[in-house]
């Protein structure tokens, strides 16, 4: 594994060790979702979700799109590409 595959890996890992971020990733692993859906799925205030989905859009995990007032959040699969495929390294 290269050296920037290697802290690509470590950054997802990084971000999916917590488990609001982990139950977020899977959400959106179902579509893309707004930030008040996501709060009622989660139980969770807007601040605390707001500030996980920033978490994950500065490593790339996630990405926004605007659609009128609200903002809609999906998963980037590409980012998780390293991780799956170091994943699938071990067996």
């Amino acid at each position: 594994m290269k050296a920037g595959q290697v802290q690509d890996v470590v950054e997802v890992c990084k971000m999916l060790g917590d488990p609001t971020r982990v139950s977020i990733v899977a959400l959106l692993a179902k579509g893309a979702k707004s930030v008040g859906m996501l709060c009622d799925a989660l139980d969770l205030p807007q601040p605390t979700s707001s500030h996980h989905l920033a978490l994950l859009r500065m490593t790339g995990v996630v990405g926004r799109r605007r659609k009128g007032k609200q903002m809609f959040y999906s998963l980037n699969r590409e980012k998780l590409t390293p991780v799956k495929k170091f994943l699938a390294s071990l067996k």
